[in-house]
């Protein structure tokens, strides 16, 4: 995941809402914010992951994972000793989850219906962030921001079965299942392909006018690829071919992109302006800015529920003052979960 957001205070206190802390809707939309489930407790954020198969949300938060029950709204359970722990990938088949730890470079095996961790896997790249699970090959792959490659998991032994070397640091990532895993080049302004069966990089392509991409997903039956940039663009790219197909308005500060094949929508969730862009897929290559729905300054992260078409985004309201990294302080306990999705 990116660096922080640069966040003012005047941001942070634009416009009063419905419900505590959201920023008050500007015009009529056909999704908002309706609800937000509040969780406190200290430590950072990160991705968030939606098992639809058993209604759960997991939401990173520094050196644990936090499994929500969606449908009674509450949390339920705890992945914990994930130290710095970026992202979560879900495998059906395999009945696991799996957490990209940062700070300890390792990956820790859970039971999906169990909760329980079943092993620790040692010896991933430098900082691994983004994590996907490969129906294609069984593999999981963790992106590792330090070094700049992907560690290559094989589930059945829980052990890095290889490390392929990518062109620079790699951001969110996305697969087709169907041999081809692709993933955003940070500081290149590139997207890479992967083959998942040679674990070979075998195309990088220009996302450009896209400037430091971050969140990536994937139109899997039309092979379109939607990178969100740092000013304020979605890039479209062809998976066939890396070609530019479009390129879409979106808000300040993106750093996760969602697609809903339910109903040809991309949710582009903007952490700086404290708005979710909805873009409606008119046809693969043609794109139309629905709504810039507000959510919250600092709503950056989201996952898709393909059932009840909703997105989840962790937040937390801006305090006063800075930290000593630089990072921006936030009001103690404020941590929650938004739900956005028709009324």
């Amino acid at each position: 995941m990116r660096r922080s957001l640069t966040i003012v205070l005047l941001a942070s206190l634009a416009g009063a809402a419905a419900m505590p802390g959201v920023a008050a809707d500007t015009a009529p939309t056909a999704v908002k914010v309706i609800n937000q489930l509040k969780l406190g407790g200290t430590g950072g954020w990160d991705y968030l992951s939606f098992d639809a198969q058993r209604r759960h949300l997991f939401v990173s938060r520094g050196d644990r994972v936090l499994v929500i029950d969606v449908d009674s709204d509450k949390q339920i359970g705890t992945i914990p000793n994930t130290n710095g722990v970026h992202g979560i990938a879900v495998a059906q088949d395999l009945h696991r989850g799996f957490t990209s730890n940062g700070k300890s470079n390792s990956v820790t095996v859970f039971d999906l219906d169990t909760l329980k961790t079943v092993s620790t896997i040692a010896g991933t790249g430098e900082k691994p962030d983004a994590i996907l699970y490969d129906s294609a090959s069984h593999h999981v792959f963790t992106f590792n921001g330090k070094s700049g490659t992907a560690s290559v998991i094989d589930p059945a032994k829980n052990a890095v079965a290889a490390t392929i070397a990518l062109p620079g640091k790699p951001e969110f990532s996305a697969t087709d299942d169907s041999g081809h895993v692709f993933v955003n080049i940070e500081d290149k302004s590139e997207l890479a392909e992967i083959d998942s069966s040679t674990n070979k990089v075998l195309h990088v392509w220009s996302l450009a006018p896209c400037e430091s991409p971050s969140g990536l997903a994937m139109d899997v039956a039309h092979k379109r690829l939607f990178s969100v940039c740092d000013n304020r663009t979605m890039t479209v790219l062809d998976a066939n071919n890396g070609h530019r197909v479009a390129t879409v308005a979106i808000g300040d500060g993106p750093d996760a992109v969602t697609f809903d094949a339910g109903d040809n929508t991309v949710y582009s969730s903007n952490g700086e302006s404290g708005t979710l862009t909805v873009v409606h897929e008119d046809d693969p290559d043609h794109y139309t800015v629905v709504a810039n729905v507000p959510t919250l300054v600092s709503a950056r992260t989201q996952a898709l529920d393909p059932q009840k078409h909703r997105i989840y985004l962790s937040s937390a309201q801006i305090g006063t003052g800075k930290e000593a990294n630089g990072r921006p302080k936030y009001v103690p306990d404020s941590f929650a979960i938004l739900t956005v999705g028709k009324p």
